[in-house]
């Protein structure tokens, strides 16, 4: 079972962030229906999913690609554009219902829904993040070889790394081990 985190500050960019090392070592997270399941049950999206297919995988897959490449156009501006298909693709699955919510006399709420309610769920929160003024605030990790996206909500905008744990310390550790060993050299 994979491990996933969530530190992107929206449920659209944890998704994005199911498939590590873009650039270099390509790291597929969600290979299986387990894994979605393990996906959402960790995003709390959910409490009573449907099981998901790998059917449901695929288009999970698909609809996080659109998600990324959505979300970095908007980053960059002009200089890429989502394609028409990743854009309907969000549109189409924004539209779909979303889960349902159950409210308990004990005031105990709990979700429940199918895998494409979810997408549906993380199609929306795409689009609202990409016309909200939060999209200003959409970074990508400092480290070289992460593509994780995220929201610095830092007080100074200073936020570089996607997490500490992730890519922070191990960069921040690399560089002493640099500067020690130039040191040394002197």
């Amino acid at each position: 079972m994979n491990e996933f985190v969530y530190v992107s500050g929206r449920h659209c960019l944890d998704f994005a962030g199911t498939i590590l090392w873009r650039r270099t070592l390509r790291t597929e997270l969600l290979e299986k229906p387990e894994d979605l399941r393990h996906w959402v049950d960790g995003a709390n999206l959910c409490d009573e999913m449907d099981p998901p297919s790998s059917d449901s995988v695929a288009d999970a897959q698909h609809l996080r690609e659109a998600i990324y490449s959505a979300v970095t156009a908007s980053l960059t501006g002009s200089a890429h554009r989502a394609t028409q298909d990743e854009v309907s693709l969000l549109n189409i699955t924004a539209r779909g219902p979303l889960p349902s919510l159950t409210l308990s006399r004990e005031r105990d709420t709990t979700s429940a829904g199918s895998p494409d309610n979810v997408l549906s769920l993380l199609a929306r929160d795409t689009i609202e993040l990409i016309g909200s003024a939060e999209m200003t605030k959409v970074k990508e990790c400092s480290n070289p070889d992460c593509t994780r996206l995220f929201v610095d909500l830092s007080r100074g905008f200073s936020r570089r790394w996607c997490g500490m744990a992730e890519c922070g310390n191990r960069i921040k550790a690399a560089d002493y081990r640099r500067r020690k060993k130039l040191q040394s050299i002197d």
